[in-house]
């Protein structure tokens, strides 16, 4: 998933134009980006839309951010898109731990309800202070967690934090990598609001790649492209994973716990790292 272009809940003519782009994941926003007068027919409209058979068999993954837990809409939301085209629920603005699990308790409701028999994921959002300070504890709320994502537009506006300052990036970043990793879950980037500064986004997204993050959202068409090429393992990468990986068989075979790849000492997760590797390059060529 390296790249997710957002789509408005209540623009519906976009919905298929973002499933036929390259990105890897769309996400369907009921929440920010759709006032308050529209969050019903925006439901609605998103519900339709993952009841399709073209959507449904689509190989990308299909992400819905919902409205967040304390609005009228929160379990409402939940209970209409749990469809059949459905892969995550984004959960908007979580700071603990009861916060995922409530929306898993829905979703398993809903799940029921709706007769679907496919898991549903969840993927929450980072983007207060308190649910930063709370990421490792959310990141293993429950197993139905797949990730974390960053949102440092709203965490740094409400702090008055520098939005530009690399320094403060880099620290927040750093602070839910480590917490994701605590999971055992993903870590994913957030938004660059500044559609015509392409190398700004992409220097955050190096970044993130650098940070060892998934992707990162899209918020126009114009950014997936770019996602797409940072968080692609270069061909040198790849070559030194598969070599890796080849000398960890033989390493195996005779019994060697350490042993060296192009001068280089390679263990365990050094090994992990060259399987990750691989296994993004698949999934991208398949």
């Amino acid at each position: 998933m390296r790249s997710k272009l957002f789509v408005p809940g209540s623009r519906s003519e976009l919905f298929i134009k973002a499933l036929n782009s390259s990105a890897d994941a769309i996400s369907l926003d009921l929440e920010d980006s759709v006032v308050e007068k529209r969050k019903v027919e925006a439901r609605e409209k998103v519900c339709t839309f993952l009841r399709l058979p073209e959507v449904t068999a689509s190989d990308k993954t299909i992400i819905v951010r919902v409205n967040g837990r304390g609005t009228a809409h929160f379990e409402a939301d939940i209970l209409a898109i749990t469809q059949p085209a459905l892969d995550m629920v984004n959960l908007p603005k979580v700071e603990s731990a009861s916060d995922v699990r409530i929306a898993v308790d829905i979703l398993e409701k809903a799940e029921k309800l709706n007769g679907q028999t496919k898991e549903v994921r969840i993927l929450a959002n980072i983007e207060t202070s308190k649910g930063l300070l709370s990421a490792a504890e959310i990141a293993t709320s429950h197993p139905r967690l797949a990730g974390l994502q960053l949102g440092l537009n709203d965490l740094f506006e409400s702090l008055s934090i520098d939005r530009r300052d690399a320094k403060n990036i880099h620290a927040a970043m750093f602070a839910m990598r480590m917490a994701a990793g605590e999971g055992d879950v993903f870590a994913y980037d957030g938004a660059f609001v500044d559609i015509r500064d392409k190398k700004g986004f992409r220097a955050e997204a190096t970044m993130a790649y650098k940070l060892g993050y998934l992707g990162k959202s899209c918020i126009h068409p114009d950014q997936v492209v770019p996602s797409n090429e940072v968080f692609s393992p270069s061909d040198d990468d790849i070559a030194f994973a598969l070599r890796v990986l080849e000398e960890s068989k033989i390493a195996a075979a005779e019994g060697v716990g350490v042993f060296t790849v192009d001068g280089k000492m390679i263990d365990f997760p050094i090994i992990r790292r060259a399987e990750v590797i691989v296994a993004a390059c698949r999934r991208v060529h398949d």
